[in-house]
């Protein structure tokens, strides 16, 4: 399970509501991913994605997981489909949460995607800055946040190697496109991974309309819309989340023994 980019972000707190539950069914894999929580900072500004993903896929290697179910969520989910493109017989199946790098080259940046390159800038982080993006941007009933989880994620971001050098920036110099915007990237619609895309229709950091273009490209994908819902599908509507994931990957798993995800 791949947690998103946002300012201190990590496993833990990305996946807080789903894996006690899940982990009833399947063995559960919540790494913070490079850049994050307590993993090594630094990733490469040019090929975030295939960064992360190459990162990914040596941790399971050294796990001694040969194939998984990966779970995905905003950066977390660009580094899971990145995962599929790169070794397709590494991933059982793909779900994605408002996935990250889709249709990213022709438009400009979200208001929430802004906030969240702005964190590090200007006068820095602050408990104001995460407290805004969490509440106004990140989730559809902001309220619903307690502060203890935004407390704990600005603590997070504010650690002295983070602001060095933030995870996640805008692109550095001229980006090859096909990094960045999986729709660019010839090998999506070759893609036959069974693939599952959950996105909020009131998303403000990833585009919702991403999923449908998913879906066009991909030959084996299908797609959730939750209504009243934002970025963050796995926390605001963890049930549902739960009980989906739980029938896709069971649907899409050689054995009934537990399988790592």
């Amino acid at each position: 399970m791949l947690h998103g980019g946002g300012p201190g972000a990590s496993g833990v707190s990305n996946y807080s509501k789903n894996m006690e539950s899940l982990a009833k069914n399947f063995r559960v894999i919540v790494p913070d991913m490079p850049g994050y929580g307590g993993s090594t900072k630094g990733i490469n500004r040019k090929d975030p994605f295939g960064d992360l993903a190459n990162s990914m896929l040596q941790f399971l290697q050294v796990l001694g997981v040969s194939k998984a179910h990966i779970i995905g969520n905003s950066l977390g989910g660009a580094c899971a489909l990145r995962m599929g493109l790169e070794k397709p017989n590494a991933v059982s199946s793909l779900i994605l949460m408002g996935p990250g790098g889709v249709d990213t080259t022709r438009s400009l940046p979200t208001p929430g995607l802004n906030r969240l390159f702005n964190y590090y800038s200007g006068k820095g982080p602050t408990l104001d800055k995460i407290t805004e993006f969490i509440r106004e941007y990140l989730v559809y009933e902001g309220s619903r946040v307690p502060a203890s989880l935004i407390e704990e994620r600005y603590k997070s971001s504010i650690d002295p190697e983070v602001v060095k050098a933030p995870p996640l920036r805008r692109p550095k110099g001229i980006p090859n496109f096909k990094n960045f915007d999986f729709t660019r990237d010839p090998r999506l619609s070759d893609c036959e991974i069974p693939t599952l895309v959950l996105w909020g229709t009131e998303d403000k950091v990833n585009r919702p309309s991403g999923g449908p273009s998913l879906q066009r490209r991909m030959r084996n994908c299908d797609l959730y819309l939750f209504s009243r819902t934002g970025h963050w599908v796995q926390w605001e509507r963890a049930e549902e989340f739960n009980s989906i994931t739980k029938s896709f990957i069971s649907l899409h798993s050689n054995s009934k023994s537990k399988a790592g995800i």
